[in-house]
């Protein structure tokens, strides 16, 4: 596969590890599969910084996040934005009638068919993986494997944001919210700028760029990010805050208005009304 999607494996090495723990956040029976051994050496190639801790409560912060919007708000179109090796289409508890799309690059997507050939697909619920470059034209593709704009969406951007330059960020935020329809929700994460060059992390960050997956971008003022970008953050949390915490984090989580900090930020956000972006 190609540099950046190997980081895909990466994860799931480290969601394997956190469904074999007896305590353990989420249960994920495909993550060590979908690794392999690749995932489990970058694992060891990328320790340290947090990044162990950070991915168990990233996946659970999503996973209560996904399962609540589409609960509560009835949405049955769910767009995975760089699926990587994402497995939630198969252990999450899906509603009956729900479409998950999962969009990534072509070989990616097909590694992970091949990994998963043997698992059955669970009933009540479809699949449509969408093979598209983030950086270009998707909605295009999207649309064909069919998607509805005009119906609301959960749009899940996880672990992707930081791989992308500014420029590319901001148009694929605003691309997000343009095609959506009232009622869609976005979830995801960020880093802030610190974050890139973060002395603790630099061995890690190094080995990121060494491997062609170096990190882009940051921002300190995530909600101002969002909301430019036609998105009303419900709520922006940090790694050991209230809700984000699970009694994973190690370290202290200094204020917001403290400079410096390197810092993730894990989101939940509604589309902006009319009223929302004229006022």
């Amino acid at each position: 596969m190609e540099a950046v999607s190997r980081t895909a494996q990466w994860t799931a090495a480290a969601r394997a590890l956190e469904s074999e723990r007896e305590d353990r956040l989420f249960h994920d029976p495909y993550a060590r599969t979908v690794a392999a051994d690749t995932g489990f050496a970058l694992l060891e190639r990328y320790a340290g910084a947090g990044t162990v801790p950070f991915l168990a409560i990233r996946t659970k912060y999503m996973d209560e996040a996904i399962v609540r919007t589409v609960a509560e708000r009835g949405i049955r179109q769910v767009v995975f934005l760089a699926a990587g090796m994402d497995t939630r289409f198969h252990r999450l508890p899906w509603p009956d009638g729900v479409t998950v799309y999962e969009l990534d690059r072509p070989a990616l997507l097909e590694a992970k068919a091949r990994m998963l050939a043997g698992e059955p697909a669970p009933a009540g619920r479809t699949r449509r993986s969408v093979a598209v470059d983030l950086t270009g034209q998707w909605t295009g593709a999207l649309k064909e494997a069919g998607w509805r704009s005009e119906e609301p969406a959960l749009w899940v951007v996880e672990g992707l944001l930081f791989f992308l330059t500014e420029e590319s960020v901001r148009t694929l935020l605003a691309t997000l919210s343009d095609s959506s329809a009232a009622g869609s929700v976005l979830v995801g994460d960020l880093i802030s700028r610190a974050a890139l060059d973060n002395p603790l992390s630099r061995p890690f960050l190094s080995a990121l760029d060494e491997d062609g997956n170096p990190w882009l971008f940051g921002t300190d003022e995530p909600e101002r990010l969002l909301e430019d970008s036609g998105w009303s953050p419900h709520e922006v949390k940090q790694p050991g805050e209230e809700g984000a915490d699970f009694g994973r984090w190690p370290y202290s989580v200094p204020p917001r208005q403290v400079p410096g900090v390197p810092r993730s930020f894990l989101f939940t956000c509604d589309l902006r009304t009319t009223e929302e972006a004229t006022s």
